[in-house]
């Protein structure tokens, strides 16, 4: 389950774990966000604060691959999940109408984001107060995060169970996200949530071995999906 840290004003909750790394300690609502390298896990932590507000509804554009199963165990009501799959190249104007109905959208674009169009999207966010996720880059993006490294663990040779995977995520951005913060983090941790790697630390874990960095994570990535919207 998805706690969070108190909300300030203006500002979509996270969950703790990212907390830290957010200058004001949430997402700036009407605010675009570019997650690097559209890291999976990182984008679905940042999504998981959307069911502590009172509307509670996300939704996610463009995203074929996102494992429902995977965004549960991250903390997103999947029933208050709005899921467009394949809007092709209508994907802004879907972003647009969803913009006035969720508190936050997960965005993959289906190519490079001209820099009018992400300004005249920026006026739709700061009007309704809704959070984009993007996975990729983003013209204006005030806050970007991304994975710098990372491993899996719990396979050995050929066998064993996928039991989490520890990385570090750097977030910059313009103002008094410009000086860069970095955290150590389960993305996912063994019950596939967002934790701290000094939450866990100490915290009787069972041994595991490791499977390097660039290994193909299998945790939620083959999931069965469904659509809601």
């Amino acid at each position: 389950m998805a706690s969070t840290a108190a909300p300030g004003r203006g500002l979509l909750p996270v969950v703790p774990a990212l907390s830290g790394l957010l200058p004001e300690g949430g997402l700036r609502r009407g605010a675009a966000v570019s997650v690097a390298g559209g890291d999976a896990g990182l984008l679905l932590a940042l999504a998981a604060g959307a069911r502590e507000t009172d509307g509670g509804w996300a939704a996610a554009v463009g995203l074929p691959d996102l494992g429902l199963a995977a965004a549960a165990g991250y903390g997103l009501d999947l029933r208050r999940l709005l899921v467009a799959d394949d809007p092709g190249p209508h994907w802004a104007e879907v972003v647009s109408v969803l913009a006035g109905a969720v508190e936050l959208i997960m965005l993959r674009p289906d190519g490079p984001v001209p820099p009018n169009l992400a300004a005249r999207l920026a006026a739709v966010l700061r009007r309704s107060g809704c959070v984009l996720l993007v996975a990729g880059p983003w013209p204006g993006a005030g806050l970007r995060l991304g994975v710098r490294s990372g491993r899996w663990f719990g396979l050995g040779d050929g066998h064993g169970q996928l039991a989490g995977r520890q990385v570090e995520v750097v977030a910059e951005g313009r103002g008094s996200a410009g000086r860069g913060r970095t955290a150590r983090l389960w993305l996912p941790d063994a019950h596939g949530a967002a934790r701290t790697v000094e939450e866990t630390a100490g915290a009787g874990a069972v041994d595991v071995d490791v499977l390097g960095e660039g290994a193909v994570p299998g945790a939620g990535a083959g999931l069965d999906r469904m659509a809601v919207v």
